[in-house]
């Protein structure tokens, strides 16, 4: 059943518009996503939540409504203070253009996404519908729907099983087809897609791990890598890369200071920063547009070892140097053979195998050396009976054990131990390996999703509860290079970061946390606590959310890249229609803080690839159509399409929609 409209905290009402956005969903995106549509973007959203308490979280007496209310309302609050300064919203629209503020998400309840709660949430006539339940079957189930309603709306639908994602769009822009007779799917930007918050949000999460935080970002077959370099020293000048993607906090190093999110003021990170601004930054950090190269194809995930099992893996390296020993044993009694007795190399060697295996006869008339040899070759036969027993306990010990799951090795170091094997946690292990880093993994369900992905990649795991004692340290945490606390519960994620810091203190950390305040909290004392040690506190629904906004919008991201608390996003856009960058120049569109045209898409229209986060077919036979040094004098035309590099609010007012007003 159908709760009341919410439209917490209650404010006037503005003139109805057809063509709004819908978000269903259960959980952290659901919410961010409708922060995201109606705070950034200016548009009039409907949330459709379940009732009654978050079923993952009983403890907490707030409903899913509750918390939505909640976050809606300190986000309209800071907005009617911006807008009451003089700022405007996304849609270009200014205080008056919204009554008296930005109003509140509508908020509805249902148990499921039923006819009757889309037909109560507008579907029929919502630009876009967002279905991003964390279970796969019921949005695959609220899609198909969702398009038998309105086969006109833009369906962005968050999938964990991408092969499965790839066939669901193509069937759903075929329902369309057939639904609406003439209905050309390629007339909308884009009908259906399919993403992953897991798949979003990994390299970010990934690249916490790793030195330096060079985050990729996939396009055209080629990469981009950015990557965060400290101040340069005295009489050093920085290397600019391609291009300066940001400036980090000027505070990066004091524990006192900012901490890189929205509201850290001028000593906060600034993304796309102009010359003069990069100019006068000194004893800040950058992040930079490094390198480009080519993509590798995709395909499996590399393993630990090779694709059949080698010899290390099945017997023991003192297995391995025994056997060594005997065959140089049995070698050099050949060679002593054939110079005592001087009989042919092959024949020595056959005669000291029979002796070996005590098939020969005895040398009763021969000579001494050569009874000596027998006799040595008697003892060296002794030696080879346990080897041969060892080796097969150990090949039958191996092939046990292959299914099951590895336990970390000893004298492991500068690994990567990695806690929690849901979606998430898979994903970013997988990402771990595609880059080569050594990976520990810690998990206590021995059902969890990650497992049989693990064992696949022959990754060590631990199973245990990371809050019992000697379960981090079975993972070698104080030989580890970084800590990725990746749970969905924000308590064990702080306990185990806590405690693996009392183990090092020095320890790399990036935790998961769904609380924005609370993260902000855990950041600054950590940081305080301890200076030395990197501290990354990650929201996945934040990662996540800004991709899935764009695909409503009806255009392409090909990645997001956070720059401490802030998100940067890599979008392709056709120039035709915005005013911002049609007939102008490459330096003209710059719009510092916002925007920046990247790269130039010089394949033919005609030719194009629809996707750039892939190669497309004929990539192999043609170098990419991106040309990424543009003259800064180039006029960017009607036909063009660039690959951009925004901030969040920056796209917003690339993307937004001209609505009109329709009575109701």
């Amino acid at each position: 059943m159908l709760g009341s409209v919410s439209t917490l905290p209650q404010q006037p009402q503005r003139s109805p518009f057809s063509g709004h956005m819908v978000v269903c969903g259960d959980d952290a995106l659901a919410q961010r996503l409708a922060v995201e549509l109606r705070y950034v973007y200016g548009e009039r959203v409907t949330l459709l939540l379940p009732p009654g308490r978050d079923p993952r979280r009983p403890e907490l007496p707030l409903t899913q409504r509750g918390r939505a209310a909640t976050l809606f309302g300190r986000m309209s609050a800071a907005m009617n203070r911006n807008l009451g300064n003089g700022g405007t919203v996304a849609n270009g629209g200014s205080d008056s253009d919204t009554g008296a503020g930005l109003e509140a998400v509508r908020i509805l309840e249902a148990a499921e996404p039923s006819d009757e709660a889309f037909e109560e949430a507008g579907v029929d006539t919502a630009a876009a519908l967002a279905l991003v339940y964390d279970d796969d079957e019921r949005n695959i189930r609220a899609a198909l729907t969702a398009r038998r309603l309105n086969p006109r709306v833009r369906l962005v639908i968050r999938l964990y099983n991408r092969k499965l994602g790839q066939y669901l769009e193509t069937l759903l822009d075929q329902a369309a087809a057939v639904a609406v007779p003439g209905f050309d799917p390629t007339a909308l930007d884009t009908s259906t897609t399919v993403l992953s918050d897991a798949d979003t949000a990994a390299p970010a999460l990934a690249a916490t791990a790793l030195t330096g935080s060079s985050k990729v970002v996939q396009a055209e077959g080629l990469l981009l890598r950015a990557v965060e370099r400290t101040p340069p020293r005295q009489g050093e000048v920085a290397d600019p890369g391609l291009c300066t993607l940001a400036l980090l906090s000027s505070t990066t190093h004091d524990p006192a200071g900012a901490e890189g999110s929205d509201s850290s003021g001028a000593e906060g990170p600034q993304l796309l920063p102009d010359q003069q601004s990069v100019a006068a930054a000194t004893g800040r950090g950058t992040v930079v547009l490094e390198a480009i190269r080519e993509a590798a194809p995709d395909g499996p995930a590399p393993r630990m070892g090779g694709r059949s099992a080698p010899l290390s893996q099945i017997f023991s390296r003192r297995l391995r140097r025994s056997v060594l020993g005997v065959a140089a044993a049995v070698l050099g009694l050949a060679v002593a053979s054939t110079l005592t007795t001087g009989e042919h190399p092959l024949h020595a060697v056959y005669l000291t195998l029979l002796d070996l295996f005590a098939m020969g006869d005895p040398a009763v008339d021969d000579s001494a050396a050569r009874q000596v040899i027998q006799l040595l070759s008697g003892v060296a036969g002794l030696m080879l009976l346990p080897l041969l027993v060892a080796g097969v306990l150990e090949a039958f010990g191996s092939l046990r054990t292959a299914s099951s799951l590895r336990r970390p090795p000893r004298g492991l170091s500068g690994h990567v131990v990695l806690l929690g094997l849901g979606k998430i946690g898979t994903r970013v292990l997988v990402r771990l390996r595609e880059l080569n880093i050594p990976v520990v993994c810690v998990e206590d369900d021995p059902a969890a999703r990650g497992i049989p992905v693990a064992r696949r990649l022959q990754v060590p795991v631990v199973l245990g509860d990371v809050t019992q004692e000697g379960v981090l340290e079975a993972a070698k945490i104080q030989r580890s290079r970084a800590l990725l606390a990746l749970t969905s519960s924000d308590t064990t994620n702080l306990e185990a970061t806590l405690y693996a810091r009392s183990v090092k203190p020095d320890l790399q950390v990036a935790l998961r946390l769904f609380d924005d305040e609370f993260a902000t909290a855990v950041y600054r004392t950590l940081r305080t606590a301890h200076p030395q040690a990197l501290t990354r506190s990650r929201s996945v629904s934040h990662l996540a959310a800004p991709s899935f906004a764009v695909a409503m919008m009806g255009r392409q991201i090909l990645g997001a890249i956070p720059v401490e608390r802030k998100v940067m996003l890599f979008a392709a856009i056709k120039v035709a229609g915005h005013r911002q960058l049609e007939g102008r120049t490459v330096e003209e569109a710059f719009r510092a803080g916002a925007w920046r045209v990247l790269a130039l898409d010089a394949t033919p229209p005609e030719d194009r690839n629809p996707d750039l986060t892939t190669a497309g077919p004929s990539s192999s036979d043609r170098p990419s159509g991106l040309i990424w040094d543009l003259h800064p004098g180039y006029v960017l035309r009607a036909e063009d399409r660039v690959v951009i590099a925004a901030t969040r609010r920056g796209l917003a007012e690339l993307l937004r929609r001209r609505r009109a007003v329709t009575p109701r």
